[in-house]
């Protein structure tokens, strides 16, 4: 099962399981420290999405930026509805300055894809900025550093709707070790923005029958974002 049939493959094997209507989604209300925490001083004073890259790109807050080839600030539009989180760059990104590029990005783009969207029309970034070497699961004080600019991000992007992809980035998110299972199939909320919880692209290669299961978390994501619009057009 490759990349190039991952939306019919899925569609036709779970399309039955579905229903046909879903229900406005129940919002999980939790709480973040990020809105919190004081954030660098130059974010919090701009609203300039450039001046926001340049620090990013020039960032030397931990000791990523020693063995980092560049920095993966994200990419797509910087008005999207949806905006989409990962845990970190890997190899082809620190050299690309990419996020999500290889056969895992190639997956990531036909799951959105999958659900009507573009990578043009999202915003994708990761929770780390930098390569962690050798693909390390990210420290706490590299998380630390870098959750003021994933706070900028969503500041200046206003999204509907906050995607996190993987393990990693949704514990992250959300301050918890709850596994990835337990906390999929339900909206949580992230500083006043519905967020849901998706299997990384990485692992649905490696586990094919859990490409269901991503399915319908797509699915959810965007029910959230159709009752949110209804919502504001009856209001």
């Amino acid at each position: 099962m490759g990349i190039n049939v991952w939306l019919p493959r899925v569609v036709s094997a779970v399309e039955h399981a579905l229903p046909t209507a879903m229900t406005e989604p129940d919002i999980l209300m939790t709480t973040n420290p990020i809105e919190d925490e004081q954030v660098h001083p130059t974010l919090a004073n701009s609203n300039d999405w450039d001046i926001l890259k340049s620090e990013v790109q020039n960032c030397t807050l931990c000791a990523l930026c020693n063995s980092r080839t560049q920095t993966v600030f994200g990419t797509g539009n910087q008005r999207a509805d949806w905006l989409i989180i990962g845990e970190a760059p890997g190899e082809q990104e620190d050299k690309q300055g990419q996020p999500f590029v290889g056969v895992a990005g190639q997956l990531l783009t036909e799951m959105l894809r999958a659900i009507g969207l573009s990578r043009e029309e999202v915003f994708i970034t990761n929770i780390l900025k930098c390569r962690p070497p050798n693909n390390r699961d990210p420290h706490v004080d590299e998380i630390k550093h870098c959750k003021d600019y994933l706070q900028r991000q969503q500041q200046l992007i206003k999204p509907k709707i906050i995607l996190a992809v993987g393990r990693i980035a949704a514990q992250t998110l959300l301050e918890t070790n709850d596994p990835l299972a337990k906390l999929r199939g339900k909206v949580h909320t992230l500083n006043n923005t519905p967020m849901v919880v998706v299997y990384h692209p990485a692992y649905l290669l490696r586990s094919l029958p859990e490409k269901r299961k991503a399915w319908q978390d797509l699915q959810l994501a965007k029910q959230t974002v159709i009752a949110m619009e209804n919502k504001i057009c009856v209001d």
